[in-house]
């Protein structure tokens, strides 16, 4: 019995072993096929064609260019020109046999299959030059079966066509080395400011090393490049003295180079170069990487409006002083309601001198811009804007999460009687708002805020302070917040990347519109309605004063005065604007002249200045009525939150800035 069992295993191994054996010749014999196929129907395309790379344009949603990328660094070399210990040291970081082996390295593919494996997929790619070449100048960077049939039949094909030192010299030539340079010649300009005839064994190295991911060992971006720069500096090096292409003097010799500063091109001078910059950010974070923004001829069309996007900086030049301290910094983002479409953005003056965004990157403390989070949550907790609120100042509240009593004072101490929510609305009164979110809910608030557009990378604090926006958020964060309150209470996602096509007009990929109702209209309604009295008769009314349309809006002004913002919106669009400094401990009172610098100054003015052209020719709508104002009974709200004793309150104004952050 055990004999027959073992004798029927032989069998069904013997079986296997034969199946295997057959589905490996089939491979073998299909995998051929393919390979001959691919060999006669593909064939080399002009090299030409890259060398004179295609520049992706990125232009205005009406077709307008706002600028370009990739467009033309490149300066074509001989290889005669090209020094000796340049070419050994890029053979000696990508393909140490290059003049000695075929255009396909079995060898090398091995290798790297099992140096992957041993490092988890981080090993090498095992191509030689020539197939590096093939995929750089003609094919796409996409990571495919049939790519790579086809990436294998060009390098066999050049290796037919061409001698060796010519594809070493179109390669060096043709190959990106990150900060918009393409070939050894620009490369040695961007990196060391010198031409290629004059690099030093070291400074070859350096650039031999960096070719082979330029975003992963380029040092500008932080140490760890710098670190992994440094690694393989020493792995190519060392390739060079085992290959006795250099001798043990000049092995000893190298020491790694100083590199140069990145230097952002001239294209992105000034406030377009936020523009440019915020587009490459969001085009990656869809999967673009920056070769094949710098290559591919694609046309990038955004949301942004040429009319709005010329209105935002006109705006802030003109308002603001010629004067300002250094770290001044004014951010602007406006969005169509509804959409969530970015149609003017305004990071900075220069983006030369500072890559920092202050509209999308920069972050700053809220101020009473998060009043209408807590008008929200008391409306949808059924406290009207009728209710009744005392405004006197200074208060004190019981701040039972943080144990210790929490005083809160008015703008300048000012003093106001019993009035109710609307009136406290226009006058941004702090005693009653902190009230008002600890009787809603201060979680509620929260809540509010997040719905609205807050992400969750913001941090906020279910505090009593959180109605007065001790919060730190960026202007995209709260100028979608607004839209939100615009649009009825309908939250769209922002986005500014409408569509990207390529070279031949197919679309690579399409923005979709993305949208979720999360207010009730009737609550937004009102909140309206409360926050329209604040250009009329409020904080705002003197820089609003020639609008010349039915606005709603709020000013936010951090404690000391060290962050303004004007947030406001018609039915058509929403603006944030916000003034703040790098140290956030430091006052913005002074500038122009002004004693007291608040959110209704040059935040209301450039708001003003910046929506009234960017609005030209469209015409004045209105919001809806509110639902729970008119003939509703006031509420008595006095005493609805107890104050302790007054004398506890501290003789300075809350709520404490945070520091500006940046992000």
């Amino acid at each position: 019995m055990a004999s027959g069992i073992h004798w029927e295993r032989a069998r069904i191994k013997q079986l296997a072993i034969r199946l295997l054996i057959f589905g490996s010749g089939l491979g073998f014999i299909l995998g051929a096929l393919a390979f001959l196929i691919a060999y006669f129907t593909v064939s080399i395309p002009d090299p030409n064609a890259f060398v004179n790379s295609q520049s992706t344009i990125i232009q205005y949603a009406d077709g307008q260019e706002v600028g370009r990328l990739g467009s033309e660094n490149r300066t074509i070399v001989k290889l005669a020109n090209i020094p000796l210990h340049i070419r050994e040291a890029v053979m000696a970081a990508e393909d140490r046999n290059y003049y000695s082996e075929s255009a396909i390295s079995p060898q090398g593919i091995a290798r790297a299959i099992w140096d992957n494996i041993k490092s988890l997929g981080k090993g090498g790619g095992g191509s030689t030059i020539t197939q590096q070449y093939a995929k750089t100048a003609f094919l796409s960077p996409e990571r495919t079966i049939i790519r790579k049939v086809k990436e294998f039949v060009i390098a066999i094909k050049l290796q037919q066509q061409m001698s060796k030192d010519q594809i070493l010299e179109n390669y060096l030539n043709t190959i990106y080395f990150g900060r918009g340079s393409y070939g050894i010649q620009t490369a040695s300009e961007v990196y060391f400011g010198r031409s290629v005839k004059q690099l030093t064994i070291s400074q070859a190295a350096v650039l031999a090393s960096i070719l082979n991911a330029p975003g992963f060992f380029d040092p500008s971006y932080g140490e760890n490049n710098l670190k992994r720069l440094q690694y393989r500096f020493q792995y190519v090096v060392d390739g060079m003295y085992k290959a006795k292409w250099i001798n043990e003097a000049e092995y000893k010799a190298v020491k790694f180079p100083v590199i140069k500063d990145r230097v952002t091109s001239g294209a992105l001078a000034g406030p377009k170069g936020y523009l440019i910059s915020w587009v490459v950010h969001e085009l990656k974070n869809l999967g673009f990487t920056e070769e094949q923004l710098q290559t591919g001829g694609y046309v990038i069309k955004t949301t942004l409006e040429k009319r709005a996007q010329t209105a935002a900086v006109d705006a802030v030049d003109k308002i603001i002083p010629q004067k300002i301290p250094d770290d001044l910094k004014v951010g602007l983002i406006s969005i169509r309601p509804g959409t969530g479409e970015i149609v003017a953005m305004y990071g900075g003056k220069d983006y030369l001198v500072s890559q920092l965004n202050n509209a999308t990157q920069s972050i700053a403390q809220a101020g009473s811009t998060y009043k209408p989070f807590a008008i929200i949550a008391a409306l949808e907790n059924g406290i009207p804007l009728t209710s009744i609120w005392n405004g006197g100042s200074p208060k004190v509240y019981d701040d039972i999460g943080a144990q210790k009593p929490y005083p809160v004072f008015n703008y300048s101490n000012e003093q106001f009687g019993d009035i109710d929510l609307l009136e406290a609305t226009a006058h941004s009164v702090n005693t009653i708002f902190v009230p008002l979110g600890m009787k809603a809910g201060v979680e509620n608030v929260v809540d509010a805020a997040r719905r609205a557009g807050i992400p969750s990378s913001v941090e906020m604090i279910a505090t009593p302070s959180i109605s007065l926006g001790v919060s730190s958020p960026h202007v995209i964060d709260v100028a979608n917040a607004y839209a939100t309150f615009a649009a009825n209470g309908l939250y769209s996602k922002p986005f500014i990347i409408k569509e990207v096509l390529g070279s031949n007009g197919g679309i690579f990929y399409q923005g979709s519109i993305s949208t979720q109702q999360v207010f009730q209209p009737n609550i937004i309604a009102d909140l309206t309605y409360a926050l329209e009295q604040v250009p009329i008769r409020g904080t705002s009314a003197w820089a609003l004063s020639s609008f010349g349309r039915p606005s709603a809006g709020k000013t936010g002004t951090t404690t000391n005065n060290g962050a303004a913002w004007y947030n406001g919106y018609v039915p058509q669009l929403a603006t944030s604007v916000a003034m703040f400094r790098t140290d956030a401990t430091l006052s913005l009172n002074g500038i122009g002249g002004l004693r007291s610098v608040t959110g209704g100054t040059y935040p209301a003015m450039i708001w003003n200045a910046y929506m009234k052209k960017a609005l030209k020719g469209l015409p004045i709508e209105r919001f809806p009525e509110p639902a729970n104002v008119n003939g509703i009974e006031p509420i008595n709200m006095v005493d609805a939150v107890p104050t302790l004793d007054p004398s506890l309150a501290i003789p300075t104004p809350t709520p404490t800035p945070t520091p500006t952050k940046k992000r």
